[in-house]
């Protein structure tokens, strides 16, 4: 992560909103300044009308993309969603991280009836790595539910329906496993259950796209989180998911039956792309 601390100083009033803002497309890393309260972050992901700050701290929090709200390079900016223009034609379609094609506007769209349950924030962190583009093109929201055992109350409250189909993403779906009794409670036309058989979305990342030749064995009966950022020497568990993220390019980059996984969910959610 870039090294940044708020400014001392001060400097302008940076609450007012006389100067004119200009548009800024929201892309990750982005050091951003919310004008309101002074928080100042990096970029970490869009959710339904927000954008999510992360700051020197670590602390994250979210802010409504509203017009002239932030400051980029202390001049008072516009948060947009699509990319800029002078760096995507609208008229030529590109190949995604996921090995899609998807048009090179995206303009901003009302989200679809469909969603993606996903079990925690590195499970939808991970997905909009990869499938973002796809999936905003598609206009399809991927949503953490906080655990697989949040996974039937949550199904059962969305209501899955022929016009408003689901798909919900475990982890460890092996025979035997929790996370499989669960998925065995989940059914019906309308929602899709896959999974990985990893105890964790982290391992779904290649252990060559950070230079290992596989993952460190983790004690039996010891978190794996926790396991790994020892045999890794890395303290705090956020820090190593970061270098995990960074790390990912594209569908390359992660284990097959966790690609499989997430495209059973996209062909089940979302109608065919042209290609």
């Amino acid at each position: 992560m870039r090294s940044w601390r708020p400014d001392p100083t001060g400097g302008p009033d940076r609450r007012s909103t006389d100067r004119a803002s200009r548009e800024v497309p929201a892309v990750p890393g982005t050091i951003v300044e919310d004008r309101a309260s002074g928080f100042s972050g990096e970029i970490v992901r869009l959710e339904r009308g927000s954008v999510v700050l992360r700051d020197w701290r670590d602390r994250e929090r979210a802010f409504p993309l509203r017009g002239g709200r932030f400051l980029v390079e202390d001049q008072p900016a516009t948060l947009v969603r699509r990319p800029d223009p002078a760096e995507r034609p609208a008229d030529q379609r590109h190949e995604t991280a996921s090995g899609a094609l998807v048009g090179r506007s995206q303009q901003a769209r009302v989200a679809s009836p469909h969603r993606i349950y996903v079990e925690g924030l590195h499970d939808a962190e991970l997905l909009e790595k990869v499938w973002g583009e796809e999936l905003r093109e598609a206009a399809v929201v991927v949503e953490p539910i906080g655990g697989a055992d949040e996974a039937p109350e949550a199904v059962r409250r969305f209501g899955p329906a022929h016009d408003r189909r689901l798909g919900v993403l475990l982890d460890h779906l092996v025979a035997g496993s929790k996370e499989t009794r669960i998925a065995e409670r989940i059914t019906g036309a309308h929602v899709l259950v896959t999974g990985h058989p990893y105890v964790d979305v982290w391992q779904g990342v290649r252990p060559r796209a950070v230079g290992l030749r596989a993952w460190p064995e983790v004690p039996k009966g010891q978190d794996w989180k926790t396991g790994i950022c020892r045999a890794l020497g890395e303290e705090e568990p956020a820090a190593l998911w970061r270098r995990l993220l960074r790390a990912v390019d594209s569908i390359a980059d992660l284990e097959p039956s966790l690609v499989g996984a997430v495209e059973r969910l996209l062909d089940f959610l979302i109608e065919p792309l042209e290609h």
